[in-house]
């Protein structure tokens, strides 16, 4: 989707991918295989996506009992993110149905294990894209569990115990203690919820690559869910912020809304030029087909620019776009439970929240099919704790 609406740098298929299509097939070669709703003990319930359809509808399943290092979570809100919408469509051909969407989780705790002991009942949490990881790994060891080779994400990923994970668009969740973030109560849970995925999605690579400096200047290509996001992070770290953008019509949004200091339209070839070699860094969030090469062009010498969006088909990179001027092309996938914790706490300390559009569960098809026009400003968040029923 142009602008920046996807989220889906860290939708990637996972290392273990062929492992999970290895133990669905032989759940289907003569192994009695469970149904959804007796694989666990305890009862949960949802909204599920049955085929490549990607069409969603009430899906009773199960839940693990919470274990000694678990934290079980009552969900209240979960964001739609536009992977969401990808991953229930099949297009990136990993789908295993059927499967419940969403990795903008927020809450309130109602069990913990025997070894947890930085989360208490009633205390609100959340949890973003991830549910697991090796936790040995060199890159687990370093905090960056969002690259380990044995990544385990929120929803339609192979669990420790062989089994599926399922997502936030339910009532209930068990997640290890390690993956559980702690909200401040002065963060909004609705508008804190995608955070956990499209903030942490921006939020770590400027840290990472040194672009949370007062006074650096920083462009925003795409004003969709992630860009509107990586805005208020650049104005909260005191840069000047750029957003550069396909539509005439979001500069107003841009500048008098969300604070941008200016806006350039990518196809006015007069304001490009006139903003060549001005930018410290760039954070690409547009998941679909562009030029690269007039983009770096507005990067100064060593600049950096950094890709989170994932369009579907490869770029065109020239690559004197790069060498004049020593400038790096980067990618960044999500950020490690760490990074994502401080993002939390730096979201409610500068009073950093998503614009959403709140909606019922009821409406979640609709929704989907506006997300597919980018027809939403700027998330879709389903209040789940007031219209999610079994009935």
């Amino acid at each position: 989707m142009a602008d920046g609406g996807s989220c889906s740098s860290h939708e990637y298929r996972s290392p273990h991918h062929s492992d999970r299509k290895k133990a669905m097939a032989e759940l289907g070669n003569g192994k009695k295989q469970a149904s959804p709703e007796e694989v666990h003990p305890r009862k949960a319930f949802g909204w599920a996506a049955k085929d490549k359809s990607g069409v969603l509808s009430p899906f009773a399943f199960s839940r693990r009992n919470t274990g000694a290092d678990d934290v079980t979570i009552k969900i209240l809100y979960c964001g739609i993110c536009h992977s969401d919408l990808h991953t229930a469509k099949n297009e990136w051909s990993n789908a295993i149905y059927p499967m419940v969407p969403g990795h903008e989780i927020v809450g309130v705790v109602t069990e913990v294990g025997q070894n947890v002991q930085n989360f208490k009942v009633g205390e609100k949490v959340g949890v973003g894209c991830i549910v697991n990881s090796c936790l040995s790994c060199q890159n687990c060891n370093r905090d960056y569990e969002n690259y380990c080779p044995r990544i385990i994400l929120t929803y339609n990923s192979l669990d420790v115990d062989g089994t599926m994970t399922y997502g936030g668009y339910s009532n209930m969740v068990v997640v290890n203690q390690h993956f559980v973030i702690r909200f401040p109560e002065n963060l909004p849970l609705d508008k804190g919820a995608p955070l956990l995925c499209a903030g942490i999605t921006v939020y770590s690579p400027l840290k990472e690559h040194g672009l949370d400096v007062p006074g650096k200047h920083l462009g925003v290509v795409g004003l969709g869910g992630l860009g509107h996001v990586a805005v208020k992070f650049g104005k909260a770290f005191g840069m000047k912020v750029t957003v550069i953008s396909t539509s005439l019509k979001k500069e107003k949004e841009a500048i008098e809304r969300l604070g941008a200091d200016a806006f350039l339209v990518s196809s006015n070839a007069e304001q490009m030029q006139a903003a060549m070699g001005t930018m410290d860094g760039i954070i690409n969030t547009v998941s679909a087909d562009h030029s690269i090469a007039p983009l770096a062009f507005l990067l100064k010498t060593h600049g950096k620019m950094i890709m989170v969006g994932a369009p579907e088909k490869p770029l065109q990179l020239p690559i004197f776009s790069l060498i004049l001027g020593g400038k790096t092309l980067a990618g960044s996938c999500i950020g490690g439970i760490k990074a994502t914790q401080e993002m939390i706490d730096f979201a409610a300390k500068n009073n950093i929240t998503a614009d959403i559009e709140l909606i019922p569960i009821s409406y979640l098809n609709e929704a989907m099919e506006r997300l597919t026009k980018a027809d939403v400003r700027y998330r879709f968040v389903i209040d789940i704790g007031n219209s999610l029923t079994e009935a």
